[in-house]
C-alpha cells in the first residue's frame, strides 16, 4: 500500500472513500438522484460496513412499515442474548394475548411453553405476530413495557423519525418510521449471525409442544430468488402497503436496500433487486490502507537517538469506489514540525486527510511508527554542546 502515499508532501487528494476510523461525515448520498426508476415513494440503499448512502428517494418521510417493525423487536432480543440476559434455550410460556394476535402467525398454543430459539425462528422466517409478542412479554413482562425498550433503543440510535406503538407492526395510530431509519436498524441486526442464519432460510417448520407442526415459509422471496440474499424482512398492511428491507453480500461488500409504500407485492422485490444489481455492478469496497502502513514521510526528533521518526497511519482506511476511480487516490498529510525525544510508537504526529473533489470526507491519525529513545550520555553531551554553540 506504500504506493498510495507517494506525493503526500504535495498534499494532493481526490478519492471516494470512507474511513473505518474516524470519519468526517459525508452528508450527501453518493448519487444525487436514484440511477434507476423507482416507483416506491421511499427508498434507500446503503453499504453496510461504512453506512455510506449510495442513493435515496424520500428516505426521511415518515411512514408505517408494517412487519418491518419486527426488525427492532428482533434486534433487542438478539442483544439480550448477546449480553447473556436470555439464552436460546430459555422456556417461554405463551400468554393468551400473544397467541391471539391477528395477521401473520406461527399459530402458537396459549399456555404452551416454547424455547426462545423456536419463537425467534417463527418471528424471523414467518413474521409471526404471536411469536414476536411472546418474546416481548418474556423480556419486558408486557408488550407495552417492551415497546418502551424499542423506543429507547431508537433514541440511542439517533432515529428521530421512528416511533413504536407495538412490537409487531400491526396498524396503530402514531407508529411510524422512515426508509433511512429502517436501513440503520437493518445494518445493526446484520451484525448478529444468529439472525442471518434464520433470515436466509427459505423453508422450515415449527413443532409445537403438542406435537402439531406448522410449516414456516420465508416472507422475503429474494432469499430464494436473488443471489446471495440472506435477509431481512417484509411488511404489508393496507396502511403501509408493501415494504421490504433486503440485503445481500458479494465480494466482501454487503448492500442493504429498503423500499416502503409500494403499491403491490412483486414490485417491492423487483425494485430492491434492481437497486442491489446496480450497487454490485457499479461499486466495490476496497481496503486501501491498514493501521501501521508507512506514509513515506518523517518527522524530525529533537535530541533523540535518531534524528527522525517515520510517520504511519494510526487506523485503517476502507473505501467505496466506482469503477475507474482508484487512480484518483492520494492523501494529504498535516504533520507536526518536530517532536521531542523520547518518542513511543503510536504517539500522535498529526493527521492524514482524504478529500473528495477538494472536500474532506475522512481524517486518519498519523502516528510514530517506532520508538525513538534518548541518546547515550556522550552523544547527549555532544548534541548539547553543538546546540549551545
Amino acid at each position: 500500500m506504500a504506493c498510495f502515499f507517494r506525493g503526500m508532501i504535495r498534499g494532493i487528494a481526490l478519492i471516494l472513500v470512507f474511513a473505518l476510523t474516524p470519519p468526517i461525515a459525508l452528508a450527501q448520498p453518493l448519487e444525487a438522484q436514484p440511477p434507476i426508476t423507482l416507483t416506491a415513494p421511499s427508498a434507500i440503499m446503503i453499504e453496510a460496513e461504512t453506512g455510506a448512502v449510495i442513493f435515496e428517494k424520500g428516505a426521511d418521510v415518515r411512514r408505517p412499515a408494517a412487519s418491518i417493525t419486527k426488525l427492532m423487536t428482533l434486534l433487542i432480543v438478539y442483544e439480550r442474548m448477546a449480553d447473556g440476559s436470555i439464552t436460546p434455550e430459555d422456556r417461554v410460556t405463551v400468554s393468551p394475548y400473544a397467541a391471539g394476535q391477528t395477521g401473520s402467525q406461527a399459530f402458537l398454543d396459549a399456555h404452551a411453553v416454547y424455547p426462545v430459539k423456536d419463537l425467534l425462528k417463527a418471528t424471523v422466517i414467518a413474521s409471526g405476530n404471536d411469536s414476536a409478542v411472546a418474546l416481548a412479554e418474556y423480556i419486558a413482562g408486557t408488550e407495552e413495557g417492551f415497546v418502551r425498550l424499542m423506543n429507547e433503543k431508537a433514541r440511542t440510535m439517533g432515529l428521530e423519525n421512528t416511533r413504536y406503538m407495538n412490537c409487531t407492526g400491526l396498524p396503530a395510530e402514531g407508529q411510524y418510521t422512515t426508509a433511512r431509519d429502517v436501513a440503520a436498524i437493518s445494518r445493526e441486526i446484520a451484525g448478529h449471525e444468529g439472525y442471518l442464519f434464520y433470515s436466509a432460510t427459505w423453508l422450515d417448520s415449527l413443532t409445537h409442544p403438542s406435537g402439531r407442526v406448522t410449516d414456516l415459509t420465508n416472507t422475503n422471496r429474494l432469499v430464494r430468488f436473488y443471489q446471495d440474499c440472506d435477509g431481512f424482512k417484509t411488511g404489508s398492511t393496507n396502511e403501509a402497503k408493501y415494504c421490504l428491507s433486503a440485503t445481500a453480500e458479494r465480494n466482501g461488500m454487503r448492500l442493504i436496500a429498503v423500499v416502503l409504500g409500494v403499491p403491490n407485492s412483486q414490485t417491492r422485490f423487483d425494485e430492491a433487486r434492481a437497486m442491489m444489481d446496480y450497487g454490485f455492478a457499479t461499486y466495490s469496497r476496497t481496503q486501501v490502507a491498514g493501521a501501521g502502513d508507512l506514509t513515506g514521510m518523517q518527522v524530525p526528533v529533537t535530541l533523540g537517538a535518531r534524528d527522525t521518526v517515520d510517520a504511519a497511519l494510526g487506523s485503517g482506511l476502507s473505501m467505496l469506489l466506482k469503477a475507474g476511480q482508484g487512480s484518483q487516490l492520494s492523501f494529504e498529510a498535516n504533520l507536526v514540525e518536530s517532536v521531542p525525544a523520547p518518542v513511543k510508537a503510536g504517539d500522535p504526529l498529526g493527521t492524514v486527510r482524504v478529500l473528495l473533489n477538494g472536500q474532506a470526507v475522512a481524517e486518519l491519525p498519523a502516528v510514530a511508527a517506532q520508538d525513538v529513545g534518548l541518546p547515550g550520555l556522550l552523544e547527549g553531551f555532544r548534541r548539547l554542546f553543538a546546540n549551545w554553540k
